[in-house]
C-alpha cells in the first residue's frame, strides 16, 4: 500500500473513531435537547422490563456541511457537554399496567411492571413512556414476550460468539469495537443461518428468546444493532449490555463483577417455565460464567456450545470444569470450530428444523467460511458421573490439543443418560 492509500485508511479510521464517539447525538427529542431513549425490553406473561435513560444535549449548530471530519468533531462536543438527567420522571404504560420511575444519577431509568392480565399471544408489545414536565417527551418502547410455542431460551454472548472481536488479541478487539462501523464488523460465517434456525426451533414457529449478553457498554448499542440487521441475525429481543460510566472525571469502564451471572440467573428466574441453551467461546469468561449457572440449576441447561477461539493452557483449564460441570448434570456440551459443527448439534438435539446444517453451510459458503472439517469427537460414557471422570483424566484436553492448527476438532461431551433435551411444544 503506498503512502496515499496509507494516509486514506488512517483518515477513514480517524472518521470511524470519531462517528463512534460522535454516536448517538444526532437528534434530539425534546425542548432543550431532552432525549428519552428507550432500549429495547422483555418480559413474560406476568412482568415486563425495560431500561431506558434520559440526557441532554446541545442542539446541532448550523448545517453539517460536507466536511465529515469537522462534522464529527462537533458532534463529539456536543457528546462531552451532554449531560445526564438525573431525578427525571418517566411514566411508562402496558397492558394496563402504569408506573412512573426516576432515573438514577447517570440518566438511566428502569420499568418494572407486573401485568393485570397476559398480553395477546404475539413477540413484540409496544410500551409508552412519557417524560414529565413542563415540556413533555414522548417516546415509545418495544418489549419482547415469548409466545406459547416457545420451547426454550437461547442466551449467547456477542463478542468472539457472533461477531470477531478478537477477545484474545487485546489490539484486534480495540480496533473492531471502537473503529469499524457496523457494515464493516465480521460475523462468523454461518451464525446468522443457525440463529435463525434456534429463533424458528424445530417447528419452525416457536419464536424462541434470544438474548445477547455483553459487557460492551451501552453506548454502541446502536452500532451493534444496526449489525444484527445488516447480517440478518435474530434481533432478541433484547442486548443486554452495562454502562461503563465513561466521563471526563472517569475516564475508565466501571467494574462489572457478575454482570452475566445476574443477567442470565434473572432469565432463569423470569423464564422458570423454559430450559436455557447457552452459546459462548473459550476466549475470555463464558466458561467460567456458564460452569457457574449449570451447577447451580441442574436439570435447566440443555445444551452449552462453545465457539474454540483460544487454544491456551488456561482456557483448556476452564473449559474442562464447564464439561464436568455440564456431564455431572446430565446434559450436553460441544467445543466447536465453527458454526456447522454448532448446526449439527443443534439439529442432533432436535432444537432447531431439518436441513438447518446445509443451510448454515450454503451461508458459509458464501461468505467465504468453509474450510476442511476437523471432525468430530465424543466423550460419552454411561453415565454423567463416569463422562465427568473422563473428562477429570484429559479425555477432552488430549481431544482439543490432538487437534490440527489452527483447525481444532470438535469436541462433544454428552453422557449417554443424558436426559431427552426436549419435550413436546407448549400449546
Amino acid at each position: 500500500m503506498g503512502l496515499g492509500g496509507r494516509a486514506s485508511k488512517w483518515v477513514r479510521a480517524a472518521n470511524g473513531i470519531l462517528a463512534l464517539a460522535a454516536r448517538p447525538v444526532r437528534n434530539a427529542h425534546g425542548r432543550e435537547g431532552i432525549v428519552l431513549q428507550p432500549y429495547r425490553g422483555y418480559g413474560s406473561r406476568r412482568e415486563v422490563f425495560l431500561i431506558g435513560r434520559v440526557f441532554r444535549q446541545s442542539a446541532p449548530q448550523g448545517e453539517a456541511g460536507h466536511d465529515q471530519f469537522a462534522t464529527h468533531l462537533r458532534d463529539i462536543a456536543r457528546r462531552i457537554a451532554r449531560r445526564a438527567v438525573a431525578g427525571a420522571v418517566v411514566t411508562a404504560r402496558f397492558g394496563g399496567a402504569e408506573q412512573r420511575v426516576e432515573t438514577d444519577r447517570d440518566g438511566y431509568f428502569r420499568v418494572h411492571l407486573a401485568l393485570p392480565h397476559p398480553p395477546p399471544d404475539r413477540p413484540w408489545h409496544a410500551m409508552d413512556l412519557r417524560l414529565e414536565g413542563e415540556h413533555p417527551v414522548q417516546a415509545e418502547g418495544q418489549v419482547f414476550i415469548p409466545s406459547g410455542h416457545s420451547r426454550f431460551v437461547v442466551i449467547s454472548d456477542i463478542d468472539d460468539t457472533v461477531m470477531h472481536t478478537g477477545v484474545a488479541n487485546k489490539l484486534a478487539m480495540l480496533w473492531r469495537l471502537f473503529v469499524e462501523d457496523a457494515e464493516s464488523r465480521m460475523a462468523f460465517p454461518g451464525v446468522a443461518a443457525l440463529y435463525r434456525a434456534l429463533h424458528r426451533g424445530a417447528t419452525g414457529d416457536e419464536c424462541n428468546p434470544m438474548l445477547y449478553v455483553s459487557r460492551a457498554p451501552w453506548g454502541i448499542y446502536d452500532v451493534l444493532d444496526a449489525f444484527f440487521r445488516i447480517h440478518d441475525v435474530p434481533v432478541g429481543p433484547v442486548l443486554f449490555l452495562r454502562e461503563w460510566g465513561m466521563s471526563w472525571r472517569s475516564p475508565l469502564p466501571r467494574k462489572a463483577e457478575d454482570h452475566k451471572q445476574a443477567l442470565i440467573r434473572n432469565m432463569l428466574d423470569l423464564y422458570h417455565d423454559l430450559p436455557f441453551v447457552l452459546i459462548g467461546d473459550s476466549g475470555q469468561h463464558d466458561p467460567e460464567v456458564y460452569r457457574q449457572i449449570v451447577e447451580e440449576n441442574p436439570g435447566r441447561v440443555l445444551a452449552v456450545l462453545i465457539r474454540n477461539v483460544s487454544r491456551g493452557e488456561g482456557r483448556v483449564r476452564d473449559i474442562e470444569a464447564l464439561a464436568m460441570a455440564v456431564a455431572r448434570a446430565g446434559s450436553t456440551m460441544l467445543v466447536a470450530a465453527d458454526s456447522s459443527a454448532m448446526a449439527e448439534q443443534a439439529e442432533r438435539l432436535g432444537l432447531v428444523p431439518p436441513g438447518t446444517l446445509a443451510e448454515v453451510r450454503r451461508e458459509m459458503a458464501q461468505e467465504g467460511g468453509v474450510r476442511t472439517p476437523a471432525g468430530t469427537r465424543r466423550i460419552a460414557r454411561r453415565t454423567s458421573g463416569g463422562t465427568a471422570a473422563a473428562v477429570a483424566e484429559g479425555k477432552l484436553r488430549d481431544a482439543l490439543e490432538d487437534g490440527p492448527d489452527p483447525a481444532p476438532p470438535n469436541v462433544v461431551v454428552e453422557p449417554k443418560d443424558a436426559s431427552p433435551p426436549l419435550g413436546p411444544p407448549r400449546s
